[in-house]
């Protein structure tokens, strides 16, 4: 069974999660996302990727907790002392490549929130670039430590570097998940809109499909390092990158002799 749909128009690459009845994340579809990820990030006529959810009111509900519990029994079945299983589940994951594929995407990304995102969900969601959510009556955020875990697939990471260490363990530590109003508030997701997410999250695509891929790619890839290295290896990389798409990217140059010529009004409206 096809777990996720894929529609391309006009550069614009939608993804549409599709797991009846609940809506859950498992493995087979995060085969089926790894598999999309490296077709879109390869296909040079896609611009930009909306990920959104086909099971009504949920966007990812969160991972199947059975499939979770599959895990822990092997690991205990497995009879590693704890300082072993540490070391060997440190490696990477089918999960936690899919994850980073799509966090590296050198294409724009993003959530189109149109019901609940919990868990591994919302950790999926907090992989793109930005994140638009609809209003209505579902909660969006981290509940894992409910149910005796914590979120094991980036959120204690990528939650901090979003809304600070401190609000970040307010959510994780209490497991609380919030409305979509209130998510925009806290800096989960950048709007709540109260119409189809789908649709403002196709507009915002639509404005970055019209822009160079290469500089969005360059920008993209210099912002998602800057949070991993020194502020002196960072601006070392930033002036690498700049002068390396100034120098081979004829589309660059051509906007900046548009602007040049053109009466040199940088602004684009909003």
């Amino acid at each position: 069974m096809t777990l996720t749909n894929l529609n391309i128009d006009r550069g614009i690459a939608t993804v549409t999660f599709a797991n009846p009845p609940r809506g859950y994340m498992n493995a087979a579809q995060m085969q089926e996302i790894d598999r999309i990820a490296d077709d879109l990030t390869a296909d040079d006529a896609v611009r930009v990727v909306v990920f959104t959810g086909g099971v009504e009111n949920v966007f990812i509900r969160h991972y199947d907790v059975a499939e979770i519990l599959g895990f822990a029994d092997a690991l205990q079945k497995n009879e590693l002392i704890a300082d072993a299983l540490f070391e060997r589940a440190r490696a990477e994951t089918a999960l936690s490549r899919t994850f980073d594929k799509v966090d590296r995407m050198p294409k724009p990304t993003i959530a189109a929130i149109n019901g609940f995102c919990q868990g591994g969900g919302f950790e999926f969601a907090l992989c793109c670039d930005l994140r638009i959510a609809q209003a209505g009556d579902y909660r969006i955020g981290l509940p894992e430590t409910n149910i005796g875990i914590f979120p094991g697939a980036g959120g204690t990471e990528r939650l901090p570097r979003l809304i600070g260490e401190a609000r970040a363990l307010e959510l994780i530590l209490r497991g609380r998940t919030v409305g979509p109003e209130e998510a925009a508030r806290l800096g989960l997701v950048h709007e709540c809109v109260q119409g189809p997410a789908i649709e403002r999250a196709l507009e915002l695509a639509e404005e970055l499909a019209a822009r160079s891929p290469r500089g969005l790619a360059a920008a993209k890839a210099q912002v998602k390092s800057a949070s991993c290295l020194s502020l002196a290896d960072g601006l070392a990389n930033g002036r690498g990158r700049f002068a390396a798409l100034v120098a081979g990217d004829p589309e660059a140059v051509r906007q900046m002799k548009e602007f040049v010529t053109g009466g040199e009004d940088i602004n684009r409206p909003a």
